[in-house]
């Protein structure tokens, strides 16, 4: 967004309308406060206007971390523009303040010459020194790169619900749509989804309906009238392919998959889980799908979950469980047991900070090694990765289609950065969608529970179908018969028999598509929710006359089989990530390439800058790691 100077601003008797492609937008202030709701509101607004959008909610670590600290404050990014996006947004354009916290924990971020909305009532000695302040950044001169706006927020919009019957406690939750109606008012957002959004939330509670509504047009005609303004900004409605769009988070896009390919193949669905941040909302958008023929089971464990989807697949339903690296951790003994009874199933990976605990509200892509090697023995599973929030729904879909083609469990690995994050989706049709081809022996049919297929595949055999009796289990299965088999050929057999069937997944695997020139300088290599920041960044350079290409993976296990002659033809390969080169060391023992990496371990994305000038040091020659 390129903003005039506050100088200029000043220069203007009248606030004048200025036409931006895009603006990056972020709420901040205590998890009490409303942020989350502000953000969401007005992301539903944009997308309603025709925006595109993209949104990156955070969340403090802690339950209830203590109120006016840094540890608290909780936040919700917007980018909304004009054309296609691919990620929340670097640098922001403007940054609501609702106490000096979230102005310390953010204002970092903020465009030098950006806006910044501040509740200066809430900038009191205690709350200063809560979020180890010296002195008051509104009196001490540190802020005057931004151009600030000093509004007493929760004085205004305890005026504006005073009438309402509420309690001025009460009254005071509504300070944050005081706060969206200025927001509002600055971007030319419209009012009239919230006010709808409003009236079906709190229709029966006619107080809270009134000071919500009066708060949100109390500080809609603030910025109407405060002579504080002197521009207001409006983005033009995105040009987007035909068709019915929504938005949807990654977690939502998950759901809406795993009930799509049951559908599909006209199986139900099942899922087992434990709950877990960032995971857990998959649980509770599949629980409201119960006319779909949706199961949901909420284990007392992460171990009993997996056992129960183990059961439900052995059933002959489409069964997944979701779950985060430490649930993964104690599913493991499960999958492996799996694997040993080559039953289709899903694993969903939405990835955070670790070890241990770690950072449970935050961003990480440390689960690759765990997902590919963490399992004891000769365990191996096919393991994809999201791209987008959006293309969640793509790959849970492709996740179903291999595990019931291979019969073999397969993981699909997310992060909390698509699992909350949301953007606009096109609606497919019926017949974009892939068809699932499921055969299961009838009686009478010639069975033995480990004969396969070309595909290495064993049959799934339904229990219950007479002549087809058969018992599975996690001791070693002789070849063909399924009996226990201690013998040391055999174990090698089969070892080598489901790792086999995992590479043969390769040869369905569509060629990979270059993002440039198919040859050059530079290849930037990626997987997982990188794909927006490095894609931009590509796109960037190319635009600069740099010779530099990208490539992203989806399937990691096994990995594309034209990969390695990508890689050959270009002079260096870099692959940035959200870990400490999981993927690179791959790239390095199977293709023999001294690929480099690019490391960033902060609970954060990629900003597009990082990965820009990452680029520009290569090409250059600064960079020699």
């Amino acid at each position: 967004m390129s903003v005039t100077s506050a100088a200029e601003e000043a220069s203007e008797q009248t606030f004048k309308v200025i036409e931006q492609d895009e603006v990056v937008v972020r709420f901040a202030g205590d998890s009490g406060d409303g942020m989350q709701l502000a953000g969401t509101q007005m992301t539903n607004t944009s997308a309603i206007f025709g925006n595109e959008v993209s949104t990156m909610p955070d969340y403090p670590a802690e339950i209830r971390a203590p109120a006016g600290t840094v540890a608290g404050v909780s936040g919700f990014q917007l980018h909304f523009s004009s054309r296609p996006l691919r990620t929340p947004g670097d640098r922001l354009d403007a940054l609501v303040a609702m106490n000096p916290a979230a102005l310390e924990a953010n204002i970092a971020d903020l465009e030098k010459g950006g806006i910044l909305i501040v509740n200066e009532d809430a900038f009191t000695k205690n709350n200063l020194k809560k979020a180890g302040l010296q002195s008051n950044p509104l009196e001490d001169d540190s802020l005057r790169e931004y151009r600030v706006h000093r509004i007493p927020i929760e004085k205004l919009n305890g005026e504006a619900c005073k009438d309402t019957g509420l309690t001025p406690r009460a009254a005071g939750r509504c300070k944050n749509f005081f706060a969206l109606g200025v927001v509002y008012w600055l971007f030319d957002r419209p009012l009239e989804p919230t006010l709808r959004w409003i009236e079906e939330k709190f229709g029966t509670m006619p107080a809270v309906l009134d000071a919500n509504t009066k708060a949100l047009k109390a500080g809609y005609y603030f910025g109407e009238t405060a002579e504080m303004f002197r521009s207001r900004y409006t983005i033009p409605k995105a040009k987007l392919p035909p068709g019915t769009y929504r938005k949807v988070s990654g977690n939502q896009a998950a759901a809406i998959g795993l009930i799509t390919a049951a559908r599909l193949a006209g199986k139900p669905l099942f899922y087992g889980t434990y709950p877990i941040t960032p995971a857990s909302d998959i649980l509770h958008d599949l629980s409201r799908y119960k006319n779909y023929d949706v199961r949901t089971f909420q284990a007392e464990d992460e171990i009993a979950a997996m056992i129960a989807v183990i059961g439900a697949a052995y059933a002959g339903a489409f069964a997944a469980t979701g779950t985060s690296g430490p649930g993964v951790a104690l599913k493991s003994e499960g999958m492996g047991l799996a694997v040993m009874t080559e039953l289709p199933l899903v694993v969903i990976n939405v990835q955070r900070g670790g070890p241990s605990t770690g950072l449970p509200t935050k961003t990480e892509q440390a689960d690759l090694n765990q997902a590919i090697l963490g399992r004891n023995g000769e365990a191996p599973i096919c393991v994809l990765a999201a791209a987008s929030p959006a293309d969640c729904f793509a790959t849970v879909l492709e996740a179903f289609r291999i595990a019931v083609r291979y019969m073999t469990p397969v993981m699909v690995m997310s992060d909390g950065y698509l699992a909350n994050g949301a953007e606009a989706w096109r609606i497919p049709s019926v017949d974009e969608l892939p068809r699932f081809e499921i055969h299961h022996p009838e009686a009478g049919d010639e069975f033995q529970p480990y004969a396969r297929n070309e595909d290495l595949a064993r049959p799934w055999a339904l229990p219950g179908t007479p002549g087809l009796e058969h018992r599975i289990g996690g001791l070693e299965k002789k070849d063909v018969t399924g009996e226990v088999c201690y013998e040391p050929q055999n174990h090698q057999l089969m070892c080598e028999l489901r790792q086999a069937k995992i590479r043969k997944i390769a040869e369905t695997i569509p060629p990979l598509e270059v993002f440039g020139e198919g040859s050059g300088e530079l290849l930037v290599v990626g997987w997982g929710s990188t794909y927006g920041s490095i894609t931009s960044a590509v796109e960037s350079c190319q635009a600069r006359g740099v010779s530099v290409s990208s490539v992203h993976l989806r399937h990691l296990e096994p990995m594309p089989p034209d990969l390695g002659d990508i890689l050959r033809r270009f002079k260096r390969v870099l692959v940035p990530e959200l870990n400490l080169g999981q993927l690179l060391h791959r790239i390095r023992s199977e293709y023999l390439i001294d690929a480099i990496g690019f490391h960033k371990i902060q609970g954060k994305p990629f900003m597009v800058s990082e990965i820009e000038n990452k680029i520009q040091e290569l090409v250059n020659g600064k960079d020699e790691s």
